[in-house]
């Protein structure tokens, strides 16, 4: 399977992103030069993390049969003083809200995404300390 993305830019640090037939604008923040047009590629990283591994988990929720009535997945980094100031580490909190729900599944779900199934994690992985807490139901649950 190939991926394919192309920028083209448009002024300052602006530039347009097309991807799978969606283009959006990236753009620097305005203390470096850019006008805050678009998001940071650097935080794009942040999302396609999170979007992969919630794919992943929801997918493989739903055949396991749990039933979650609302889901998110916050991420935050820590990066590096100087340039190229690449992640160091990035917290992954999975939160989950539902009825009748048990850790169990959720721990299963996670690990399975983490292990076997997100690209995007096994892509970083090498290179950045990826850490994870779940949230079930607002209490914090043993990974």
């Amino acid at each position: 399977m190939n991926l394919s993305a192309k920028i083209e830019w448009e002024q300052g640090l602006a530039f347009r992103a097309a991807l799978d037939g969606h283009e959006f604008i990236i753009d620097g923040v305005t203390e470096a030069g850019g006008r805050d047009l678009g998001p940071r590629p650097k935080g794009l990283t942040l999302v396609s993390l999170a979007g992969c591994t919630g794919m992943d988990i929801i997918s493989i929720l739903g055949k396991m049969r749990v039933k979650v009535d609302r889901f998110r997945i916050e991420t935050e980094a820590v990066t590096a003083e100087e340039h190229p100031r690449k992640f160091l580490e990035i917290k992954v909190t999975y939160v989950f809200e539902g009825v009748g729900i048990t850790p169990e599944p959720l721990r299963k779900a996670i690990a399975l995404s983490e292990e076997k199934y997100c690209g995007v994690r096994a892509t970083l992985m090498p290179t950045v300390q990826i850490r994870h807490e779940i949230v079930l139901n607002g209490e914090n649950i043993p990974g």
